[in-house]
């Protein structure tokens, strides 16, 4: 499967085009357009996500909401539409980067003044397509019980340690949170110091946990560094505007403790009614976070995003001029406060693109029926075997 996405921040809007996915499978719209919702949602977002109202247009590759195996293209318009292909816009020129954007590395790649040009195309703004893709991915994955949900951990300085127990622990303990959250005592911290970062005028970043639940063993491959599941899910992780660090399982903690505190120790039962994992097998803990040697064990997956303070600020730090070399204040675009929850719904779609893909790599692409087959009798010769 091969995604690409193309569009500007403030273009006519966003398309993504997925060759090789699977024909047969049912894609709503409707389903799409929720995760669009709640990329837009969570406290501490600014007043673009007031503006557009995002929703998909299904351009091909589907048909009485089955997919036909061509390439799924999608568009989602742009509310807030300013630039255009053939035509004079009134934007202004703008020569003065923002530190920690793509603003000067790119004008610098590009050979650009005006870095316009830059922020277009390198805004989050274009993660309305990811979404999108991930959207259509989890309606997949779906089929096989895999489902996948995110929750913030930490905003700022305020930390939670608080653990779920399972998938269904995480929905329900943040339906109805503003910064998606499992924690509510600490939730109340964070809203506290978003919003006094806000009266600050300035930005905030955080963590998000990702759960992926219901994979089946064997997902990835140790053969190549490249086939490894973890390796995967980090690149397209850390391929997140703002995220600048990736965690599988405890992660970091590692390095703290010795292998008889950390290594999850392995057990057997004769009852495999669990179909995600039917050898029996299991562990008492997770700490390697659902992933092996680079593949899938069967246990829940558990990633960690930590995404930087957004880079645009409204009290702007210093720059430099790129016409007359000078020093200046950087630009101040609209921007967000803290957008950590927004980076959890991302996070969720750029992790069942991945899951789609090792998936799909295992048990064919071309029909739901012959991946159904496959996955089956993959299943139940797991069974058999032990």
């Amino acid at each position: 499967m091969r995604i690409l996405t193309a569009g500007e921040s403030h273009g006519q809007g966003n398309v993504a085009v997925i060759e090789g996915f699977p024909k047969g499978i049912k894609i709503e719209a409707e389903t799409i357009n929720a995760e669009l919702k709640r990329r837009m949602s969570g406290f501490g977002r600014g007043k673009r996500m007031t503006i557009e109202d995002d929703k998909v247009e299904i351009l091909s590759g589907v048909r009485n909401k089955i997919t036909l195996g061509s390439p799924i293209a999608i568009f989602i318009k742009n509310t807030d539409s300013r630039i255009f292909a053939e035509q004079k816009d009134e934007l202004p020129e703008l020569s003065i980067p923002r530190p920690s954007h793509a603003d000067l590395s790119g004008a610098m790649k590009y050979g650009e003044k005006d870095v316009r040009n830059i922020l277009e195309r390198s805004s989050a703004r274009e993660t309305v397509a990811r979404v999108s893709v991930g959207a259509i991915c989890k309606q997949f994955l779906l089929n096989f019980g895999i489902r996948i949900c995110s929750y913030v951990t930490d905003v700022g300085s305020i930390s939670s340690d608080k653990k779920p127990f399972n998938y269904e622990d995480i929905l329900n303990k943040t339906k109805n949170s503003r910064l998606n959250c499992i924690d509510k005592n600490k939730e109340r911290l964070m809203i506290k110091e978003i919003e006094n970062t806000e009266k600050e005028k300035d930005s905030i970043g955080g963590i998000v946990e990702v759960w992926i639940d219901g994979i089946c063993p064997g997902l990835g491959s140790f053969m190549h560094f490249d086939t490894r599941l973890d390796a995967k899910l980090s690149f397209y992780l850390m391929g997140i505007p703002a995220v600048k660090g990736v965690e599988v399982g405890l992660g970091f903690e590692y390095a703290k403790k010795r292998g008889s505190q950390s290594h999850d120790s392995i057990y057997y039962t004769k009852n495999k009614e669990d179909r995600s994992n039917p050898t029996g097998f299991y562990r008492k803990t997770n700490n390697s976070g659902g992933i092996e040697g680079g593949i899938s064990t069967g246990e829940p997956i558990i990633l960690r995003a930590a995404m930087k303070p957004i880079a645009t600020l409204r009290k702007p730090l210093d720059s430099v001029n790129l016409k007359g070399m000078t020093k200046e204040k950087a630009i101040v675009e609209r921007s967000d406060t803290c957008a950590i929850v927004a980076c959890g719904v991302i996070a969720e779609s750029m992790s069942a693109i991945a899951i789609t893909e090792s998936f799909l790599d295992k048990f064919g692409c071309d029909s739901f029926k012959d991946i159904q087959l496959n996955y089956k009798s993959y299943i139940k010769k797991l069974s058999k075997n032990f």
